[in-house]
């Protein structure tokens, strides 16, 4: 007999969950693995991914690059090109687990690197940008490779899979991390592949993103003026470009970044007082292209903070609750109750309202 309509749960596709500790405060990954699972049928096992910040005290001044290589030849090619701008402090396998339900998997590695005085100083630019031309170059230029997270102190861990597997995979209870951040996918018009699971990551930023982007090609177009490849084959790659552009380059806050990417609407601008109007209008006008149109929900992980959006109209579920130091934030509450059943203030956040929650000074 056919399921009729209400008989039969049809998930909005595509899961997120974050927790970040206002004190500090290093967790392993167990947590936020455990926070996926009731929301597994929001996944198909096409890509699961986390973000960790802090995880890397030791290397805490250098940039860890995250690579997928396709073979030895790939990796000792990317090995090559970074000598020529950078010094490797330590580079090594990542390590994994073996998990039958995650195949296929390529090279995994990470290098540590920093950015040669002699290289900034000859280009005049600035360590960051080092770091994300050489990211650019060897994402379209270097046969079978892929800088999938390049920022410090932190790392993005992505695979083909359900989200709890992955996190099995990568062996994330080995990490601590004051902040993560997680996905489950469920793709529906890009391709199922490593690169393109969720987080999408470009120095300390990075993004998980449930939901579609109909205004990609305007995105990408606009970005890609300035020197950022879309390479991943996943729209929500572009989000994070533009979060790069317009925070690190443009020096937009956090609370302009969301007024760009999800603009109030005219009419709303409108109501606004004088002042305010001014700004937004000029933000409107100036960013126009990069207004994301089309339904999500979005976390930005940066260094000593998150912050969770909706789109204008609030067409995909988020819910952000507290306890004591810790704040969380899921596409479901039923993911945050199981791992902190007593949380407090559960609350949705209204639609292009910016939920943006920072680490104490000092703390991390």
């Amino acid at each position: 007999m056919n399921k009729m309509e209400g008989q039969v749960r049809i998930p909005s596709g595509c899961a997120i969950s974050a927790v970040i500790s206002r004190d500090g405060k290093r967790m392993t990954g167990e947590k936020i693995i455990e926070s996926m699972r009731p929301m597994h049928d929001r996944s198909n096992g096409l890509g699961g991914g986390f973000a960790a910040y802090g995880i890397y005290p030791e290397y805490k001044d250098f940039f860890a690059l995250h690579m997928f290589l396709e073979d030895r030849a790939a990796r000792k090619s990317c090995e090559a090109f970074l000598r020529e701008t950078m010094e490797i402090v330590h580079l090594e396998r990542i390590p994994i687990r073996t998990t039958p339900a995650i195949t296929n998997e390529p090279l995994i590695w990470r290098f540590f690197v920093t950015p040669l005085r002699s290289t900034l100083a000859s280009m005049q630019i600035d360590e960051e940008e080092c770091v994300t031309r050489a990211v650019m170059a060897i994402n379209t230029r270097i046969k079978g490779a892929y800088v999938f997270s390049c920022g410090k102190n932190m790392g993005v861990f992505k695979a083909v899979g359900y989200p709890e597997d992955v996190g099995y995979f990568y062996r994330l209870e080995d990490y601590q991390a004051y902040s993560w951040t997680a996905h489950g996918r469920y793709p529906t018009n890009t391709p199922g592949w490593w690169g393109g699971a969720h987080p999408f990551a470009l120095l300390n930023y990075s993004i998980v993103h449930n939901g579609e982007i109909s205004s990609y090609d305007t995105n990408r177009r606009f970005i890609e003026m300035f020197g950022y490849k879309c390479t991943l084959q996943t729209d929500t790659e572009v989000i994070t470009y533009i979060a790069d552009y317009l925070l690190r380059k443009q020096k937009l806050s956090l609370e302009e970044l969301a007024s760009v990417i999800a603009a109030p609407f005219w009419s709303t601008i409108d109501r606004k007082p004088p002042q305010e109007q001014e700004k937004l209008r000029y933000l409107r006008k100036v960013f126009s292209s990069l207004l994301i149109t089309g339904p999500f929900s979005i976390v930005l992980g940066f260094e000593g903070g998150l912050m969770a959006l909706n789109d204008r109209l609030k067409l995909r579920s988020m819910v952000v609750g507290e306890k004591d130091d810790k704040v969380y934030i899921a596409s479901e509450e039923s993911a945050i109750r199981v791992i902190e059943p007593d949380v407090e203030n559960i609350y949705a956040p209204a639609g292009g309202e910016p939920v943006i929650v920072r680490v104490k000074e000092g703390k991390f």
